[in-house]
């Protein structure tokens, strides 16, 4: 604030400035969040505080597609004995409360995505949700941050 007010202005014109500042508006930014991110904070993963970081204040939404590819990477995790049943049950009721909007997108818009990057149709989605949105996305998979770069996709780092 101080570097808002130079020496020259007028009383008047300091109280306008200083109003301003006081009653700014903050906005909240939408984020879309990719299936990691929500991954890495309920598995207490090292990347959790730098999300939570990132993300507060902010409002995450991803494609309709989340909750599944969420649940199918929990049973993967069992799959592999890294989780068991009740660490996944847990784990899915974490991820549940974490508040999300969830988008639908447009299927022939990410296959194209899909087909032009050599990638799968579930990472499309994201990309495709934070194109036509025009939001940053936010994601762990370095694939993913170079294709979102490449078609013009803010990434939040």
């Amino acid at each position: 604030m101080h570097a808002i007010l130079s020496h020259s202005a007028s009383a008047d014109e300091k109280d306008y400035l200083n109003l301003r500042y006081k009653f700014c508006t903050i906005v909240q930014m939408k984020i879309i969040a990719d299936t990691n991110i929500f991954l890495a904070v309920v598995l207490e993963e090292p990347e959790k505080g730098r999300i939570i970081q990132l993300t507060a204040g902010h409002e995450l939404a991803a494609p309709e597609i989340l909750p599944y590819e969420i649940g199918n990477a929990l049973t993967a995790l069992v799959k592999r004995k890294v989780l068991n049943a009740v660490e996944v049950n847990l784990a899915w009721k974490a991820a549940q409360s974490i508040p999300v909007q969830l988008c639908a997108v447009d299927i022939g818009a990410t296959l194209r995505v899909a087909l032009d990057a050599g990638m799968y149709a579930y990472d499309a989605y994201f990309l495709e949700c934070a194109f036509r949105m025009r939001c940053p996305l936010l994601t762990l998979d370095r694939r993913m941050v170079a294709v979102a770069k490449k078609i013009g996709i803010q990434i939040m780092e």
